[in-house]
């Protein structure tokens, strides 16, 4: 990674599944399950465009990510997603193994990844994740599962909860996208 090392968030962003945020605008109540197919591909058209920037591999300041590095991010956050949401719907109440994000951000050298690459891994793995997402049913979309730190999830509220992290760093890039 370029330059200074981020700090570790290790705020609880599970309450966006309940409330507005107030720092992106992302709202829980503004969409339903049945949105996010098409959510997850708008994004990463978002996402593709944020990343055709002359400065999208250029941190904004040393200690903030820049781009590139939150679209990296993104792209391995619907991989995540996707095995997730895959897992509560063949199993009953897993347990998802830890991801720390940090680490795969250090271990992928996320600043150094080629932009034009990215964006089309982000747009294939927002595919891949839509098309799990456009498989869940009235019957499936309660079936839980549970995070590491005991934080417990439905598919559907799951969901709601990775279009945030997808919105918010769409947000944190200084991206103009929003809901049409």
């Amino acid at each position: 990674m370029t330059g200074m090392s981020i700090e570790t968030d290790t705020k609880d962003w599970t309450w966006v599944i309940e409330r507005p945020c107030l720092e992106c605008g992302f709202d829980p109540s503004a969409q339903q399950l049945a949105d996010l197919p098409e959510l997850m591909r708008d994004t990463a058209a978002a996402w593709s465009m944020v990343l055709t920037r002359g400065d999208a591999a250029e941190r904004p300041e040393p200690a903030v990510w820049s781009a590139l590095e939150y679209a990296c991010h993104v792209r391995d956050v619907h991989t995540i997603f996707a095995e997730r949401a895959r897992l509560m719907l063949e199993e009953d109440e897993p347990t998802f193994p830890n991801w720390d994000q940090d680490a795969t951000a250090v271990e992928h050298d996320y600043g150094s990844q080629d932009p034009a690459v990215v964006a089309t891994e982000l747009v294939a793995a927002a595919e891949t994740v839509a098309g799990v997402y456009a498989g869940v049913t009235e019957e499936t979309k309660g079936r839980r599962g549970v995070r590491s730190n005991g934080d417990g999830f439905t598919v559907e509220t799951l969901g709601s909860y990775h279009l945030h992290d997808v919105v918010h760093h769409l947000h944190d890039v200084g991206s103009d996208w929003v809901r049409s």
